[in-house]
């Protein structure tokens, strides 16, 4: 960026918001009335028969002295308000872009604004800055009402807004401001002194008495004493970081407490950081200033530039900060309220301490996330929203922006349509290579990615997302561009978010890497970010990296020869073995705790404990060792293993007494871990299948169905438990005989989704050329497939792929019976879970062949493929269920299945018996007008010729 010599020059300033326009001009006098409103759902599907709930929506009312204006319908409460905010700023006649103000106005502005902060006026207001000028009038001797300008600097935000605007360079040099506030006062002779030199400002006329007295009279003359945990953090890495205690009067003014510990006589040579952490937390460093001016007031405005102090930079302090701390220096949280001279204070801890160090790391605001700092680990890959447990991998990387002062991530999501879609995933089947749990797809997009209008998406679409991270002076530092597909919107972007953060962790725990490998490490993660640019916002302050992995309190590490030999070594797993075993997908609950222990256990500190602490085996969610001992038990046994000790700041940021750990850490220990595995619950069928087969048995089963069509030129076909339309959605996607199709669900949620796929497949695909132009007419009806309607009596093929095992067994025995006796199709295809192939699935074991076949599903109940299976049959137990149906209602039966070899055991995963009607003369007459019986509701109908 350029800039210019003279202050009219123009330059990029920040954009005012509406409600930040509204609030200059009316202050408190505008009032905002948010309310949730409930609108018309347009579900783009005419003739369904179900009640649609929309979103949930916004609608904001702004009163102002004159007139009051309300917004449209928002789904943020914050769109509602600015919506309004924009809506009042138009009918003032105020143009946003041409309301904010000029470098040279600003100028003006912040000249007026540091009168004002030392006008008579402004001490009885309610400002956390009055109360300094306050305290500051408590100060004795030629201190006395003498402000720290670093005090003015960041308890004013309009101040600081108007710097922004007369230099956009103050939000990297933040010392900047100081700079344009002592320039201000110069330039206000007859009000305030600040000389050059000077790092502090004073009235040049004390305040009247009366003035004095109305501002202060609430307080009260007898001191107290308040007691403040702080951390002391010397600029030497050689010596330790400690605990420091302030003890304040309530009569004093705390920056003197602070720099008496510091070693300074005057406390106007105190320097403040920014805010650590959340914008709403006052904790903050404090630190001396050099001898020497630090500030070049010689230059004009907008080329100011902050002089190298010349002193040592406090490395740990300023990685934690993002902003160049020198010399020895105090953390600490305190500060004024808003609402009187109360001081407001917390504690700071060595714990808070490690625990902020390690949140510079994405890996470590996930484990802070999750409460289990030396037991999760940022997991490898997104799966589903049930599954990730803690912080979701949008959220770390915005706070990780945060951190580091840089613009929100922007995420740009591409839809791409369901056909495309199809045919890359088509063309990148490889024979032998499985799909991943979320169907994942590599594609090649060489037009740019662009925000999807909801509007826009075709039910079915498969989505991607590129991720973009710019600096507060909006230079790009970082994108993101994953040749990957999502089945949703939401997977798309945690997944292209969890890239980020992985390729993050990775270079940021090495940032000395050799050019090659960190080019290696970009191509993995799709990475491409700008070296310079990155290296100046993210990793100039980020020394604590090192600290990961080198001594943070600098000591050398103890030896610990004799200790531990490896990771996880000398397992020991107790308790019987209940063959409850886990596998990748599985979701684990376990009970745990990490102790330090010195050699041979004689002494021993517990750093970590959680009673339930849930996470998805096989996604790196936890840490390797812990991870491989668990995958050895079964549920109820308990487990205990010893590790090598992790980084230190991460022991330091676990421990609950951090003298304990440190005595502790000056001799050889390691890491004791205690685990009782408490429930494993088995991975969803479709996702076991998916990780498994390729295409995935869903698939599979379709296209046999299409096989079965096509094999006797069926013109009709009724999906019995036809849920969210899946088949019948696939059947759209391939040339057929069809002319009619049916579906039957009791689930009316699963029957909108259907009827919405359906609607779109149908409807927007016009062209003559589409597989789906022969359907004449669809239908789905809400109803029981246990119950009898006389409108799909008839149908060349039924289906019922994997319905029956939701049932009890006697349900799934009646539903044959009705459906064979009284709908009769000429055709009917069951297929439902093989139970033997569980054995592969899970990699779990199956009783012997020869004991019992009932007794074999009654002792591995809970190994069913769903937790909402009802029962799971053996090839042999299907086999005789179909057969006597088959003879009961004169059809032949075959058997088959998908996925799987017929002559290998275990048979196939998914079986399935194709019942075939045999015609008999009394079949000619038909259904009786008297027998026509309507027990289904219908949901959704459509019919090409409408």
């Amino acid at each position: 960026m350029e800039t210019g010599g003279s202050l009219v020059q123009a330059i990029r300033k920040p954009t005012l918001t509406p409600k930040a326009i509204i609030h200059q001009k009316f202050g408190s006098k505008a009032s905002y009335t948010v309310e949730e409103v409930e609108e018309p759902t347009q579900n783009g599907c005419p003739g369904l028969a179900i009640l649609q709930k929309g979103p949930c929506l916004y609608r904001c009312s702004l009163d102002l002295p004159d007139f009051t204006v309300v917004s449209g319908s928002f789904k943020k409460k914050k769109d509602a308000e600015q919506s309004a905010a924009q809506i009042a700023l138009e009918k003032l006649g105020i143009n946003l872009s041409a309301d904010s103000p000029t470098a040279e106005e600003a100028w003006r502005e912040l000249i007026a604004r540091v009168k004002y902060i030392f006008s008579n006026e402004f001490l009885s207001a309610l400002h956390p800055l009055s109360s300094h000028f306050k305290a500051a009038l408590r100060r004795v001797g030629d201190l006395n009402a003498s402000v720290p300008a670093s005090v003015i600097a960041i308890c004013d935000g309009k101040l600081n807004n108007l710097c922004k605007i007369i230099n956009p360079t103050v939000e990297s040099h933040p010392l900047l401001v100081l700079s344009y506030i002592m320039r201000a006062a110069a330039g206000l002779p007859e009000l305030v002194v600040g000389a050059e030199g000077q790092l502090s400002i004073w009235r040049k006329d004390p305040y009247p008495p009366n003035v004095i007295e109305s501002s202060i009279s609430q307080q009260s003359d007898v001191a107290e004493s308040i007691t403040i945990m702080a951390i002391y953090i010397p600029c030497s890495p050689e010596k330790a970081v400690e605990p420091v205690i302030l003890n304040i009067s309530s009569t004093g003014y705390y920056f003197d407490v602070i720099a008496q510990i510091l070693g300074l006589s005057d406390a106007n040579m105190v320097l403040v950081s920014r805010t650590i952490g959340k914008a709403s937390s006052e904790t903050r460093f404090y630190f001396a200033a050099p001898k020497s001016y630090p500030l070049d007031m010689s230059s004009d405005l907008l080329n100011a530039i902050v002089v190298p102090f010349g002193g040592p930079l406090n490395a740990r302090a300023s990685s934690l900060c993002g902003q160049d701390i020198y010399g020895d220096s105090i953390l600490a949280s305190i500060g004024y309220t808003w609402k009187g001279q109360d001081i407001f204070h917390e504690d700071v801890t060595l714990q808070s301490y490690y625990r902020m160090l390690i949140s510079k790391i994405p890996s470590g605001v996930y484990k802070l996330s999750r409460e289990a700092i030396l037991a999760a680990e940022l997991p490898l890959t997104f799966t589903t929203k049930t599954n990730w447990k803690g912080s979701f991998p949008r959220e770390i990387l915005s706070s990780f922006c945060r951190q580091y002062r840089l613009l929100e991530p922007v995420f740009c999501v591409s839809s791409i349509p369901l056909k495309v879609s199809s045919e890359l995933s088509r063309s990148n089947n490889k024979p032998g290579v499985s799909e991943s749990a979320d169907q994942e797809r590599e594609y090649t997009n060489e037009n740019e990615s662009v925000d999807v209008d909801p509007k826009l998406v075709v039910s079915g679409s498969s989505f991607t997302c590129e991720i973009k991270i710019y600096s507060k002076c909006q230079d790009l530092i970082l994108e993101c561009a994953p040749n990957v597909l999502y089945k949703k919107q939401n997977d798309a972007v945690q997944s292209a978010s969890l890239k980020v953060l992985s390729w993050l962790n990775a270079y940021l725990k090495d940032i000395d890497m050799s050019l090659e490998k960190e080019k290696q490490l970009a191509n993995v993660f799709d990475i491409k970010f700008y070296r310079q640019i990155f290296f100046k916002e993210v990793v100039k302050c980020l020394s604590v990296c090192n600290c990961q992995h080198n001594e943070t309190l600098g000591r050398k590490e103890p030896e610990l020869n004799g200790v531990v030999e490896n990771d996880a070594s000398y397992i020991n797993i107790e308790g019987t073995d209940s063959d409850l075993c886990p596998s990748n997908g599985s979701l684990l609950c376990v009970c745990y705790s990490v102790s330090l222990v010195t050699k041979g256990e004689l002494q021993k500190e517990l750093l970590e404990s959680i009673e339930e602490f849930e996470f998805e085996m096989g996604t790196g969610a936890v840490i390797p060792c812990l991870e491989a001992v668990v995958s050895q038990m079964s549920v109820g046994q308990s487990a205990c293993f010893y590790t090598e000790l992790p980084p230190e700041d991460l022991v330091l940021a676990a421990a609950k007494d951090l003298a304990n750990a440190l005595a502790f850490l000056t001799s050889p220990c390691c890491l004791e871990y205690s685990i009782i595995l408490l429930q494993v619950t088995e991975p969803p069928e479709d996702r076991m299948e998916q990780a498994l087969f390729n295409p995935p048995l869903s698939k599979q089963r379709v296209e046999y169905a299409v096989q079965q069509i096509q094999e006797f030129c069926a013109t009709s076909l009724v999906d019995f438990g036809c849920g969210s339309g899946s088949l019948l959605e696939s059947l759209l996607e391939y040339p057929t005989s069809l002319e009619t199709i049916a579906g039957v669900d009791i689930s009316q949620k699963s029957l909108s989704r259907a009827a919405k796929v359906l609607h779109s497949k149908l409807v927007m695909k016009s062209d003559f050329d589409a597989p789906c132009r022969s359907i004449k007419s669809a239908i789905l009806f809400d109803g029981s497939i246990t119950d009898f309607d006389s409108r799909l009596c008839g149908f060349d093929l039924a289906t019922c792929l994997e319905v029956i095992e939701h049932m009890e067994e006697e349900q799934a025995s009646l539903f044959g019976d009705i459906v064979l006796s009284s709908f009769r199709p000429r055709i009917l295809i069951v297929s439902t879970p093989n139970y033997e192939y569980n054995v592969v699935l899970q990699k779990s074991n199956l009783t012997s062949h020869e004991d019992d076949p009932e007794e074999k599903i009654q002792s591995q109940s809970c190994k069913f493929r769903n937790h909402d299976h009802k029962f799971e049959w053996t090839r042999e137990q299907f086999q005789h269920w179909a057969s006597e149906l088959a003879v009961r209602h004169k059809y032949r039966v075959e058997f088959s299945g998908v996925g799987g070899v017929v002559d290998l055991e275990p048979g196939f995963a998914s079986q399935i018996a194709v019942f075939r009607r045999v015609f008999l003369p009394e079949d000619a007459d038909g259904l009786k007008d008297e027998d026509s019986v309507w027990q289904y509701k219908v949901i959704w109908e459509w019919n090409r010729s409408m």
